[in-house]
């Protein structure tokens, strides 16, 4: 039974291209979202570990399906952020035949942790992810990030705002900085993966 302080117990296993690449079958939760949205942040807090997943302030910096193995139980999964302008349309093509592959292919696939800026309103190429996960029936948790940037009033309006707009799934909240938001993350891991 997986516990909060197991997510301590992670090692990185491999980055893969191809999902025939991917390691032993364990259950996987990934976290998707635009580059730069704090995908790898997220991660480090929740291993509470500085440098395991790389962190960058340049966008696109993940380029490859990254796997962690968490306390030998499920596979945490950093998947290449999108949406970011500067990159090369043969390099997002190849992104996008390997984001599909991962996620329509996948039956270790648990949940997508779909993270989305908290100080902006929703972006059109967040919407787009979503719609895709809606059409596929991929279920995904949304996962507001940067809360910390926001003043109490402007979280309070951005958790509504968006709990409007993904009416019926689940947001949470969170911020590297809120040790009550990491908690949040890893219970809902944990009850994911039941």
């Amino acid at each position: 039974m997986l516990k909060e302080n197991d997510f301590v117990k992670v090692t990185f296993v491999k980055s893969i291209t191809r999902l025939d690449q991917a390691p032993i079958i364990k259950p996987e939760i990934a976290f998707a979202g635009r580059s730069n949205v704090g995908k790898s942040s997220l991660l480090n807090s929740i291993f509470q570990r500085k440098n395991l997943v790389k962190t960058s302030s340049t966008p696109g910096k993940t380029q490859l399906i990254n796997y962690f193995d968490v306390a030998d139980v499920f596979y945490c999964v950093d998947l290449p952020g999108y949406g970011f302008a500067k990159i090369p349309k043969a390099m997002k093509a190849k992104w996008k035949t390997m984001m599909e592959t991962y996620i329509t292919e996948n039956s270790s696939l648990k949940k997508i942790y779909l993270l989305i800026d908290s100080r902006h309103k929703l972006m059109q190429s967040d919407a787009d992810m979503a719609e895709w996960l809606d059409f596929l029936k991929i279920d995904y948790v949304v996962v507001l990030s940067k809360m910390d940037k926001l003043s109490k009033n402007e979280q309070v309006k951005s958790i509504k705002s968006y709990q409007s707009v993904f009416n019926g799934k689940k947001v949470i909240p969170f911020s590297i900085k809120n040790k009550e938001f990491i908690r949040n993350i890893k219970n809902c891991i944990i009850q994911d993966l039941r």
